[in-house]
């Protein structure tokens, strides 16, 4: 009798502490679809004697939130539709957007797209964040770590990074003194980097246009 009375005992103990702290709800999961026409990605070479900037457009891309905490997000850019903004020659201009095209540098015959597929998403306050994922280029997928930061206003979510990334890690090595030790004043940076601003909305809202 004893035992038993100690058991009820127990199992109200339990059920006070369970109503006291019950366990929070589930935040809700939320896809955001990228707004491609308001989001942008800008690029940026370097080389020995100067440097180039252009544009890469966002063709698609989602980002899943879970209440207001980031959890993962796809991306793919045209690389056909590369542009070179600093050379206001236009025979200069259509020559380096040229060769950015061909197989020394992006091969966009071939590979038209390049993608990020975010992985792992670690909060570091204020709406930033520490992201890992992949990036894929010419077929060619390595890890990427970079560090993000987000906002969501009126429904809206707005999305902005840096990435460095080593273009001969993709096997574009054109210009590169890691590869060729001799070419001088010639050389390209291996690095080069993506400034991005991605604006997106959730996928409902898209939906009911």
């Amino acid at each position: 009798m004893k035992k038993t009375i100690q058991l009820l005992f127990g199992l109200m103990a339990l059920s006070l502490v369970s109503v006291a702290n019950p366990t929070p709800p589930k935040a809700k999961e939320v896809t955001y679809k990228v707004d491609t026409q308001q989001s942008r990605l800008v690029w940026t070479g370097k080389k020995v004697t100067g440097e180039h900037t252009g544009l890469a457009p966002i063709s698609s891309g989602s980002l899943l939130l879970a209440g207001d905490r980031l959890k993962s997000g796809t991306f793919e850019v045209n690389l056909k539709a590369l542009t070179v903004s600093d050379l206001t020659d236009a025979d200069k201009n259509a020559k380096l957007v040229g060769h950015l095209k061909n197989d020394d540098f992006f091969g966009v015959e071939k590979y038209p797209t390049a993608r990020l597929a975010i992985a792992s998403v670690t909060p570091t306050g204020d709406g930033k964040y520490s992201l890992e994922g992949k990036l894929t280029i010419k077929g060619i997928t390595h890890d990427i770590k970079f560090p993000a930061q987000l906002k969501t206003e009126s429904g809206k979510l707005t999305a902005t990074a840096k990435l460095t990334v080593d273009r001969t890690k993709y096997g574009i090595n054109y210009g590169s003194k890691s590869f060729f030790e001799t070419i001088g004043d010639k050389a390209i940076y291996d690095d080069f980097t993506l400034d991005v601003t991605v604006v997106a909305i959730p996928s409902n809202a898209v939906a009911s246009r």
